[in-house]
């Protein structure tokens, strides 16, 4: 089965890339055949920055997104949002790559469930 989990809100702020992550990290967990596709657009272009330096005891988005990457799944964040973030491939963290509208209406397409957060 094939996921696509698109996150639109900052890292922080507000809980919705934290649900979204959590949710990927125990879809990965719990169901190895699921094919994941995580794309970052809006705000949450900035969760895939690396050198985020939360308090100890404070969820890390940076970590969560690396782990769901390393496992696996696709991380793609939207080209236009990073540039209107000032985002270049060399701040994202291992494993997040710069993408486009095409290859998000390429997943939306091939995806058997859509999870908007």
């Amino acid at each position: 089965m094939k996921i696509l989990i698109v996150l639109n809100d900052p890292p922080y702020g507000t809980e919705r890339v934290y649900n979204g992550l959590r949710l990927a990290m125990n879809l990965q967990a719990k169901h190895e055949q699921v094919e994941l596709t995580v794309f970052l657009m809006g705000d949450a272009a900035s969760a895939a920055k690396s050198g985020w330096q939360t308090p100890n005891g404070y969820y890390n988005v940076e970590r969560m997104l690396a782990s769901v990457a390393r496992k696996g799944a696709a991380v793609l964040v939207c080209g236009m949002c990073m540039d209107a973030r000032g985002l270049t491939q060399d701040d994202l963290l291992e494993g997040a790559l710069r993408s486009t509208m095409d290859a998000l209406t390429q997943a939306t397409v091939d995806a058997d469930k859509i999870l908007v957060f």
